[in-house]
């Protein structure tokens, strides 16, 4: 049995459907990511797990009991939001142990449990300090352990790193991935950062106008994406306009006007004469001098319109002959400066046939 169940959940503003018909489950121990951009529903239903808020249709089960009517207060649910809401007139230790004096625990429990929470999070010096004697990655650390001290089933987190730069929010993702798996305790995190969510979770449900597009885990989601919207809402993709010519189990053959055949991997249940999208992920396609042979069974010419030096890697924006634009990554492994092709070189674009997903309307 999951530990978190919602069934045909669906709440509404008024007007507005803000979650449709949405059924999910979550495992025990799972870090678990709800993604999607600002508006997809994705906070509503955290703010419906905690209890804050209601659904006017549906159910949801915490170890397979109903969460219908038991206020926030009584649920084994903690929230972690991005503004952190640390209580700026207590100390660290103060902040922590707030939720366990609000349940009524004794002083030499409080004490234990501060301690070993304070020590969970690497805060043991900080005990005393005050929240505005914090850098933004240590109120973070506070935030999370005043979430944890109380053992909840569940911890919920909405956008908790977003206040954080860049440099900072990848240390703190590796620090809760840490945390996470030390405690043991099941996380169910908001984000619209696509790699953050690719990075953290084990199970990732993503969501747009309130409905969940596909719920899977970051590989599949990434590689194997079931509709347009997830294929460009996960990282970076090419959408190549093309036909269904044949089908079978060895692979589809595709017509793409303006550019011709492409092979593509075998897709079960499409038929020839459908209309869809190959897509395929820039690090799919390999660029080279136009003069240089074709070695892959799907090429292209073009000329470099853009391109994006990385450090790690460089990004090529390739305008195809027909005007169709695709993005190409290359790594820049070789020692020494990256070799660039310059902006109106003419290049050869290739994939094998075997990469990409084709999506049919």
């Amino acid at each position: 049995m999951a530990l978190l169940e919602l069934r045909h959940i669906t709440r509404r503003f008024g007007d507005l459907e803000a979650v449709k018909d949405v059924t999910l489950s979550v495992e025990a121990g799972e870090f678990f990511t709800l993604l999607g951009p600002s508006g997809c529903g994705k906070t509503t239903i955290l703010r419906m797990i905690a209890g804050f808020d209601e659904p006017d249709e549906g159910e949801l089960f915490l170890d397979g009991q109903p969460l219908a009517g038991i206020p926030p207060e009584k649920r084994p649910v903690h929230t972690v939001f991005q503004s952190y809401a640390l209580f700026p007139h207590l100390t660290v230790a103060g902040n922590i142990a707030f939720p366990l004096e609000m349940a009524g625990r004794t002083r030499d429990e409080i004490r234990r449990r501060v301690g070993e929470t304070l020590a969970l999070v690497h805060l043991e010096e900080k005990s005393a300090a005050f929240p505005h004697e914090l850098s933004g990655g240590q109120k973070q650390r506070v935030a999370l352990a005043r979430g944890l001290v109380n053992k909840p089933r569940l911890l919920l987190l909405d956008e908790p790193l977003g206040a954080l730069d860049a440099k900072l929010r990848e240390r703190m993702q590796i620090e809760l991935i840490a945390l996470q798996r030390e405690v043991g305790v099941t996380f169910v995190f908001v984000t619209h950062a696509q790699q953050e969510a690719l990075a953290l979770s084990h199970r990732i449900a993503v969501m747009n106008a309130g409905r969940v597009e596909q719920a899977d885990v970051p590989e599949a989601l990434y590689s194997s994406p079931k509709s347009r919207f997830v294929a460009d809402f996960i990282g970076t993709i090419n959408l190549i306009e093309a036909d269904v010519v044949e089908s079978n189990r060895h692979g589809l053959l595709l017509r793409a006007a303006g550019i011709g055949d492409i092979a593509a991997p075998a897709h079960p249940g499409i038929a020839a004469g459908r209309h869809g999208a190959l897509a395929i992920r820039p690090e799919h396609l390999r660029v080279s001098p136009h003069s240089e042979s074709a070695g892959l069974k799907n090429h292209f010419l073009g000329t470099v319109s853009e391109y994006l030096f990385r450090g790690d890697v460089t990004i090529y924006t390739i305008r195809l002959d027909n005007g169709l634009s695709l993005e190409a990554l290359t790594t820049n492994a070789a020692p020494g400066r990256a070799r660039f092709h310059e902006i109106g070189d003419r290049v050869r674009v290739e994939w094998r046939h075997d990469a990409g997903v084709y999506l049919a309307d």
